[in-house]
């Protein structure tokens, strides 16, 4: 990045749309209460995470299969808060639609608030030209049960820039997550 890394971040989401709604600056309370950090950051983006959350349970199923998934597996959950049990997971999506462009490269991590809790967010890519709202995979790696916060910060976006474009991006690909609006099962 030829730019500050934090003010080209700020001139792609403010005039190209690659996040919505873009926090500018890193928000940490809000009228007074304190809330786990989220919006720009030094190299990255501090995403929120959405009041939509699919919780893992074994109820109905036996076994997973990321090419026979079942969606009886999930507990459709809508909340300001999500208790994850203990050893379990939860699929969420994130409050910001991305839009990556064609010569950037992001990886979405977890924040260090919720890994020093146990919980983890899965690191994953979001490639170029992706774009949609994120679907964040969650787990609880503790014996207790865990909680999530609704739109707080839950995982940072780092952004990579290539000296030229790629030849072929998710977009040109068909990608079969491409343009998700909430959160998204397995694909096979």
């Amino acid at each position: 990045m030829g730019l500050q890394a934090d003010r080209w971040i700020r001139e792609r989401a403010e005039n190209e749309g690659m996040i919505e709604p873009f926090e500018p600056e890193q928000v940490r309370s809000i009228n007074g209460n304190k809330v786990i950090s989220y919006g720009l950051s030094s190299y990255g983006y501090d995403l929120r995470v959405a009041r939509e959350f699919k919780v893992f349970t074994n109820m109905y199923s036996s076994l997973i299969d990321p090419k026979d998934f079942n969606e009886q597996a999930f507990v459709h959950i809508e909340a300001d808060t999500c208790i994850i049990p203990p050893n379990s997971f939860a699929l969420a999506r994130s409050v910001e639609y991305f839009r990556i462009p064609r010569n950037v490269l992001t990886i979405c991590i977890g924040k260090s608030t919720y890994a020093r809790c146990g919980i983890i967010v899965n690191v994953t890519p979001f490639e170029p030209e992706w774009e949609g709202y994120v679907t964040l995979e969650i787990s609880n790696t503790t014996p207790l049960p865990a909680k999530i916060y609704a739109n707080e910060g839950l995982a940072q976006v780092l952004f990579y820039t290539g000296a030229e474009e790629c030849e072929v991006s998710y977009a040109d690909r068909g990608g079969k997550y491409m343009r998700q609006t909430g959160i998204t099962l397995p694909v096979s």
